[in-house]
């Protein structure tokens, strides 16, 4: 099914081609109804270029643009803005053609991608923090959005777990490792080891020498320091898989740094055969002199002391999405001081003939209250963990007071699925790039651009149902009356041109924002036209609207990784 905005520009295109006038301009949805549904500023555009009165331009449009079957006659506005507005009777057409398509009127891929997008990456033996929220469920939104839009996704997990770090991690087990603490607390005492050790290290030259002699063996393949060092790996998995399980987050495939162990040095080798890399100071290096902000930054690819580093690692990750997973598109999710390191690597891939379609996805922070980096009081990172329980506890406590009578395994669920989507709500509501303060007030509200709000919107759709004694609305077609019918009927036509739009730059906010203008929409509709009271056909069309509002706020909330409750 086309969506009106397609339709619109497709006849746009027409109507300019008719007009001996150039492709200009788009449609888009009008951002105040009162000057009708969908605008285009094509005249604005082409008056500037060819130096024209953009009214007069306006009206060439409008002679040629064959709207008739959806629009009410054109109408120009204030510089030369063409001001269009749906006949009901389209409108009607087009919502009664959402009743029963699961899909909503989203259409798929025409050239489906074969995508990996690698989101989350924690590193083994240190606890998630309040900011690996931020590419967690950014990242899972894009690949949930980017699935249903058709296109075949790989989740990759991209764990940190080799490293230097390692030599005092292994040191601080054989010499400090309490096991009551490590079965207690495992991740907890992983760090409290390595901090120990750390401040030993800096402070007794023996033990730092005998970190570096632990990172060796583990090197090496010494199989004392491989097991100590498989049982990080391994109890650090544990502690992120519970992570993973409150968020609801999936991964198709988990690759830790270590997997790509032995294809470092033929990648070395590679580059240095095929002129890419070059020998500098006892290092290899590959150099971009012939891109200006990067002539000064070469990419270190084996240290001086022929130790490899991140960007050898991420080369041969390249090498092995593309030939070993079979993917055209790489979507890497972190923050955005990693940027220096992906154009780097990048551009690498692209100079040996790489021709996929490389994107790194940035995010800005989470900033406490006080508008810094969100810490404890101690100054350390908030553990990820913690954040999650937290929100699942204020949630209950809301929900002890606003409904009570549930029982214990309703309250539970529904505490869980309000906290985590307040969460992650909060997160995806934003552009990426946007510093947010994390307010627990706020994210939990049942007011204003919150999860909450929008799932008391399916909630209370929900109790209607249950009202009319019945599971859902059967009937065929919508009938538009009142001006918050064709209101609430036109937002939801706009479901699918919103969903595809959020792939344009990565942007789930963009759904956010659409499902709450939706929510708020429907409460305009269910305060001013009675559902339940009214007389037929408009009882049965007004709960089609329900419905639908309700299928449709469920599918899109979904799309970003969040449940919704029967009850709250």
């Amino acid at each position: 099914m086309e969506t009106f905005q397609a339709r619109l520009a497709r006849k746009l295109a027409d109507a300019l081609a008719a007009a001996d006038l150039p492709q200009a301009g788009d449609v888009t949805p009008a951002t105040d109804p009162r000057f009708g549904d969908y605008q285009t500023n094509a005249a604005l555009v082409l008056a500037k270029q060819r130096g024209e009165n953009p009214r007069a331009v306006a009206q060439r449009i409008i002679d040629k643009f064959d709207v008739a079957e959806l629009c009410e006659l054109p109408q120009i506005a204030g510089a030369g803005f063409i001001n269009l507005t749906l006949r009901s009777d389209a409108l009607e057409e087009q919502t009664s053609g959402l009743l029963h398509d699961e899909r909503f009127g989203v259409a798929t891929a025409a050239t489906p991608k074969r995508i990996v997008i690698d989101f989350g990456s924690p590193n083994v033996a240190k606890p998630m923090h309040v900011g690996h929220i931020r590419s967690i469920v950014l990242g899972d939104a894009m690949a949930r959005i980017a699935q249903f839009l058709g296109h075949d996704v790989i989740r990759d997990n991209h764990i940190g777990d080799w490293g230097t770090q390692f030599g005092m991690v292994i040191w601080g087990w054989k010499n400090l490792l309490d096991r009551e603490a490590l079965e207690r607390g495992p991740i907890a005492e992983l760090v409290r080891v390595y901090k120990a050790t750390n401040e030993r290290s800096a402070a007794d030259p023996a033990v730092r020498d005998a970190c570096r002699e632990e990172l060796v063996k583990l090197q090496g393949g010494n199989a004392e320091n491989f097991a100590i060092w498989q049982e990080c790996v391994g109890l650090s998995m544990r502690e992120f898989a519970r992570a993973y399980e409150l968020l609801g987050i999936r991964y198709d495939i988990q690759r830790g740094e270590s997997f790509y162990n032995d294809r470092l040095p033929g990648i070395v080798d590679r580059l240095l055969n095929s002129g890419l890399a070059e020998i500098s100071e006892g290092a290899v290096c590959v150099f971009f002199r012939d891109i200006p902000e990067l002539a000064d930054k070469p990419c270190i690819i084996r240290k001086s002391d022929g130790g490899f580093n991140y960007a050898t690692t991420d080369i041969a990750t390249v090498d092995y999405r593309l030939d070993d997973l079979h993917r055209d598109t790489v979507w890497i999710e972190t923050g955005a001081p990693q940027q220096l390191h992906f154009r780097q690597i990048f551009e690498i891939a692209r100079r040996e003939g790489r021709h996929a379609d490389f994107r790194h996805i940035t995010h800005g922070n989470i900033l406490g209250e006080d508008r810094k980096l969100m810490k404890t009081r101690s100054g350390e990172n908030v553990a990820l963990q913690d954040v999650l329980d937290e929100a699942i506890v204020r949630a209950r406590k809301i929900i002890e007071e606003k409904n009570p009578d549930l029982d214990e395994a309703e309250k539970a669920r529904t505490a869980h699925i309000i906290g985590i989507g307040a969460i992650k709500y909060a997160d995806l509501s934003q552009f990426r790039m946007t510093d947010y303060i994390f307010s627990w007030d706020r994210m939990l509200s049942l007011q204003g651009n919150t999860a909450p709000y929008l799932q008391n919107a399916y909630v209370r759709i929900r109790s209607i149902f249950r009202k009319a004694g019945v599971d859902d609305n059967s009937a065929e077609s919508v009938t538009l009356i009142e001006a918050a019918e064709r209101n609430l009927a036109k937002r939801l036509c706009q479901f699918a041109e919103a969903v595809p739009s959020v792939l344009n730059d990565f942007r789930p906010n963009i759904l956010a924002n659409y499902l709450f203008e939706l929510a708020n929409s429907f409460h305009a509709f269910y305060e001013a036209c009675p559902v339940l009271k009214s007389e037929e056909p408009a009882r049965s069309s007004r709960l089609a609207l329900c419905g639908l509002t309700a299928r449709v706020l469920q599918r899109g909330l979904d799309l970003l990784g969040i449940e919704v409750p029967e009850r709250m």
